[in-house]
């Protein structure tokens, strides 16, 4: 059954969502601590609304970073994560720089579709928010696409809808394919994590509870 009409406008995403544009989110690092751990890895996925009003993913970007100046990279982080930092595929771009780029789809679409900002999506989502506010604060960009502090946490969710927080076990639950062996990429987790929120997004709509009439 189709939407009603008015709905199909491009003001749908941001009817969904009180006018913020959710755009997952995942973020490498050098540890925990925001302020001091080097931010190594980001990637974010930009999603869209079919003419049914479901959530799905419509394009991904990711970068590689260079350790900020003075910034601690735990060795640990490193084997956990599986980053090389020497590795002369990597590529890795200036923090700031980086950052710039993956901002500019983002402003682009949080226009597009009528939206006032974006909000993060992330798994453990405060993490990958504290960590992208400390590195917009430290290369000094005026104003972040994303809320603040408002998010939204795909382990809560997931833990909601299907008993587990752990990504790869809500995936599972979720029957979405995940590969261990590729976790821990921000790239790979992204998009799963993008995966598990439309899923559990689209399944509440069927449910009923969106929109609400």
């Amino acid at each position: 059954m189709d939407m009603p009409e008015e709905l199909l406008s491009p003001s749908l995403m941001a009817q969904r969502f009180r006018g913020f544009l959710p755009v997952v989110v995942d973020v490498e690092t050098g540890g925990f601590n925001s302020r001091t751990d080097a931010l190594l890895e980001i990637a974010a996925v930009i999603l869209e609304m079919d003419s049914q009003g479901n959530l799905q993913i419509k394009e991904s970007y990711s970068k590689n970073i260079d350790p900020f100046p003075g910034s601690v990279v735990d060795q640990a982080a490193l084997e956990f994560t599986g980053i090389d930092l020497y590795d002369p595929e990597r590529e890795p771009e200036e923090e700031g720089e980086a950052l710039r780029d993956i901002f500019r789809p983002i402003r682009k679409e949080v226009s597009d579709r009528g939206c006032t900002r974006s909000v993060m999506v992330a798994h453990n989502a405060h993490f990958d928010l504290g960590f992208v506010n400390a590195a917009i604060n430290r290369n000094q960009i005026k104003r972040s696409p994303f809320h603040p502090f408002s998010c939204f946490d795909t382990s809560t969710l997931a833990g909601l809808a299907y008993g587990q927080t752990v990504l790869a076990k809500a995936c599972q639950a979720a029957e979405i394919d995940f590969n261990n062996r590729d976790a821990h990429s921000a790239l790979y987790d992204t998009v799963k994590t993008a995966e598990l929120f439309c899923k559990i997004t689209n399944r509440w709509k069927e449910l009923g509870g969106w929109p609400i009439s």
